[in-house]
């Protein structure tokens, strides 16, 4: 592809302003991915069905393989599960999700954490039904859900009871 064909972009990306050229055609997964190595976001089906390239832009949860990265504004952020990394909510959400045993093959395991400290940081307290909602877009095949839920609710009742990373 020739430069002329190119699109320069500017966003937030983890906190940090980014700037880069990038093909009319290149998805925000494939610019997190190939661009900034960035890796915990993955591709699962390409079509926006299984919620395994789950970011945030904007504070809401987004499937990154269906948002072009052309279309980014200088004033979108993004923010991937490595940019939350030293959040304390994010924290409390992955030590739950070892704890409650939610993690069997790792692969939907960012998308579903993504998606469960988004909802935990709109809804402190979630009922099972707000959790499995907001966890609608993101498919496991090895763990069942159960212990999904589980992890998200022991989340919260560790965030709301004052916990401030590390083991709930």
């Amino acid at each position: 592809m020739s430069d002329s064909a190119l699109v320069k972009i500017r966003f937030q990306l983890n906190g940090n302003p980014v700037e880069t050229d990038v093909a009319p055609t290149m998805t925000l997964l494939e610019l997190l991915r190939r661009t900034f190595l960035l890796t915990a976001a993955k591709e699962g089906c390409g079509k926006g069905e299984c919620g395994a390239c789950t970011v945030l832009m904007n504070g809401e949860p987004v499937n990154s393989c269906l948002r072009l990265a052309a279309s980014l504004r200088p004033e979108d952020r993004v923010e991937t599960l490595e940019g939350l990394e030293k959040d304390p909510l994010m924290t409390i959400v992955q030590q739950s999700y070892v704890d409650a045993g939610a993690v069997q093959c790792g692969f939907c395991i960012p998308g579903m954490v993504i998606s469960s400290y988004s909802l935990l940081k709109r809804v402190p307290q979630p009922t099972e039904h707000q959790i499995k909602e907001a966890l609608s877009g993101n498919i496991c095949r090895c763990t069942g859900y159960r212990k999904i839920v589980a992890a998200v609710r022991q989340a919260g009742s560790a965030a709301g009871n004052g916990a401030k990373g590390g083991r709930p």
